[in-house]
């Protein structure tokens, strides 16, 4: 039982340390692509804090297990319960912060609208604030988003149509003004302000630009958009994370049966020992 034990716990050590792995290495992939790590620096320091944080403890169960030294599964307990103490508090507060905002659903539109104030504070001040702003938007206008869906409307499409298409959050926010804006359309990325003017008074609408390196890129609304993305990223996140602490708390139960079964052995050696 002693040696299934200590099996099952080298091999979940070694999942783990793959998992570690893998977590540091998409953590790389986005820090090395430039335009993509300004799109997705959400993600990329807790996966990287992740990632090495499952190395450390793995390669310390692992090294405990091979050698049956009960020094170092008592080193990776005491670590492996800090992390588990840490990933608890993280996904407790990824929860909390991305608890609030959601799209609005319109009547008859086959995407939804998103406001700036409808998300927390932290995620505001910590993502869309102006100095990480002016990276975003760069990132933005360099991946194209609201080319490609220029690119994907017919000349001939009717805003009825339009309004039908399914957007993500940072094209409906960044590519075309705020429906309540009431502009006229034109294509998918080209809308006329009424004689009147705008149907509400919303800094967005005096924001929009038909120029491509302008749109809504400084409205509210594409921040909002761009914190949904966030919320979605970090929801899956935290979900993972969930996963990987019942692992790392079966881990941590493994590493007590295997310290009590290597003293049992070595108790047992001196005993019938010469």
């Amino acid at each position: 039982m002693a040696r299934i034990s200590n099996g099952v716990f080298t091999f979940i050590n070694s999942l783990i340390l793959i998992l570690g792995l893998v977590s540091i290495s998409a953590s790389a992939y986005l820090m090395m692509h430039h335009s993509s790590s300004l799109c997705q620096k959400a993600l990329q320091l807790p996966l990287f804090i992740l990632g090495v944080s499952l190395f450390v403890v793995s390669l310390l169960g692992l090294i405990g297990s091979l050698c049956e030294k009960t020094f170092w599964i008592k080193i990776h307990s005491c670590f492996n319960f800090l992390l588990i103490v840490g990933l608890v508090c993280f996904t407790v507060f990824a929860f909390i912060v991305t608890n609030k905002g959601a799209g609005k659903a319109l009547s008859r539109i086959g995407y939804r609208e998103y406001r700036l104030g409808d998300y927390s504070n932290w995620l505001k001040n910590h993502f869309v604030n102006q100095n990480n702003w002016d990276e975003i938007r760069s990132c933005l206008i360099d991946a194209h988003v609201c080319q490609s869906l220029d690119n994907h409307s017919d000349v001939n499409q009717k805003v009825a149509d339009f309004y039908q298409t399914k957007l993500s959050p940072v094209q409906s926010g960044c590519c075309k003004p705020p429906a309540d804006c009431g502009f006229e359309y034109k294509n998918a990325t080209f809308w006329i302000v009424p004689e009147s003017g705008p149907a509400v008074q919303d800094s967005d609408c005096a924001t929009w630009s038909n120029n491509q390196n302008k749109y809504c890129y400084d409205c509210n609304s594409c921040k909002g958009g761009f914190l949904a993305n966030i919320k979605k990223e970090w929801r899956i996140l935290a979900i993972v994370l969930i996963f990987i602490t019942v692992f790392l708390i079966i881990l941590y139960s493994l590493g007590c049966c295997a310290i009590r079964s290597i003293h049992q052995s070595h108790s047992k050696y001196s005993k019938f020992g010469p």
